[in-house]
């Protein structure tokens, strides 16, 4: 142990060489802040290529050595330093490119550890009495310390404020992109996907997707954005997709495609189903371009009017290139008209219950493969004197031949197949 006038000649001369380093440190400021910021730029590599960052970094570091070091020449109390505005404007410039604030953090953690290894080897340089050395490494350790730790907190208190700001503006900014895009205004396609951060210039599908709030576990919305990706990459996606948050339970969904990709509609489903038994989906029809990225759009919206009309009838997804759901769509938005259409087509065949819809479903297909009951009996997988029963009864409960205002009655049995109780009369 050394007397208390060792300790106190010990701590003074260590004062003075640590005052005595933190100046002449002035004259080999640039060195060093040249050295920390390239070993600084290649332990961060979201910076590398960035020459703006790259040069602010050098700011940075520059500045919180020449603030640091006045610090420790002068025995400045470290809690009314500001963090200087070079590194101020590097924390905003990173939360605006959407940089974490680890990279921040890590910035000042190594320029911590570098810096002070610099200091010890100029105390063993300059210092030989090593308890001298040792009391100047600890004063300046504890003084960086304290440093860092108040000029870390503001720069990331700074990056905080930027991002959110920045959150805000780039949300309004894209918004406003997709809104214009979305209504055919006349838009630079480069700037757009670049706000977007997607790719218009490829081929989509469009898809609306929504969760029943009656039984959605919490943050449903969360699970819309999971399951935008998972469908994306149930269908081969090379980029990611772009989800647009519309409400709490609602969302908007595009999904990049490869050229000549197939929409298989059972493993979309399956995705679906994986994601919660609340969760329903609509999709539009691939398109290309730009063009193509608004009609897809546009299409899974009616897909999506056709499900929430169905309600209770709804598949898991409803699909715009599905057989009447076009004819459904356009239906579903003058359901007065519709009710009209379907009672005047169907007659005894236009009511609500198991037994007439399988006439109707049959009748319907029977239509579409050309009134073929053996065609009929292969697609829905009866025995065609079944099936013959079946079509039979469906005519005499209309009242009229099949034939009779053929293209009125197959969009009624369309509206009755995706619409189902909103156009069909109360049963009695």
């Amino acid at each position: 142990m050394h007397p208390p006038a060792d300790r106190e000649e010990i701590s003074r001369r260590a004062a003075a060489r640590v005052a005595g380093i933190a100046a002449a440190t002035s004259g080999q400021l640039d060195d060093v802040a040249r050295v920390l910021q390239v070993e600084l730029a290649e332990s961060i590599p979201e910076l590398r290529g960035d020459r703006l960052m790259l040069d602010l970094l050098h700011a940075s570091v520059e500045s919180n050595v020449k603030t640091f070091f006045h610090v420790a020449r002068y025995g400045l109390p470290v809690d009314t330093v500001e963090a200087p505005w070079p590194a101020v404007e590097y924390a905003r410039r990173l939360a605006q490119r959407e940089i974490s604030s680890n990279a921040l953090l890590r910035a000042y953690r190594l320029g911590h550890r570098r810096a002070l290894e610099w200091v010890a080897g100029e105390l063993a340089r300059v210092e030989p009495d090593g308890l001298v050395s040792f009391a100047a490494l600890q004063m300046l350790q504890e003084s960086a310390f304290a440093y860092i730790d108040r000029v870390s907190e503001q720069v990331v208190a700074e990056y905080e404020t930027a991002r959110e700001r920045w959150l805000a503006h780039r949300n309004t900014i894209r918004t406003a992109t997709l809104s214009a895009l979305l209504a055919g205004d006349e838009v630079d396609v480069s700037t757009a996907e670049q706000v977007l951060g997607y790719r218009l210039r490829q081929q989509h599908l469009g898809l609306v997707l929504w969760a029943d709030e009656r039984m959605a576990s919490a943050r449903p919305l969360g699970r819309l954005g999971q399951l935008t990706h998972a469908m994306a990459q149930e269908m081969g996606a090379e980029s990611p997709p772009l989800f647009v948050p519309q409400d709490r339970s609602l969302g908007w969904g595009w999904v990049p495609l490869r050229a000549g990709t197939r929409v298989d509609l059972d493993r979309l489903a399956r995705c679906l189903g994986e994601a919660g038994p609340e969760v329903r989906a609509a999709i539009g029809a691939v398109g290309t371009g730009p063009e193509g990225f608004r009609a897809t759009h546009r299409q899974a919206l009616q897909a999506h009017q056709v499900a929430v009309v169905g309600a209770d009838r709804a598949r898991r997804i409803t699909s715009y290139t599905a057989p009447g759901v076009r004819a459904a769509a356009i239906l579903a938005g003058d359901l007065t008209t519709a009710r009209d259409l379907v009672t005047s087509m169907l007659g005894g065949l236009a009511r609500d219950d198991e037994g007439t819809e399988r006439l109707r479903e049959t009748l319907a297909v029977f239509l579409q493969e050309n009134q073929s009951f053996v065609a009929t009996a292969a697609k829905v997988h009866l025995h065609k004197n079944t099936v013959k029963y079946r079509v039979d009864k469906a005519v005499r409960l209309r009242g009229r031949p099949i034939d009779e205002d053929r293209l009125d009655l197959e969009l009624a049995l369309a509206a009755c197949r995706w619409l189902g109780p909103a156009v069909l009369p109360p049963s009695p």
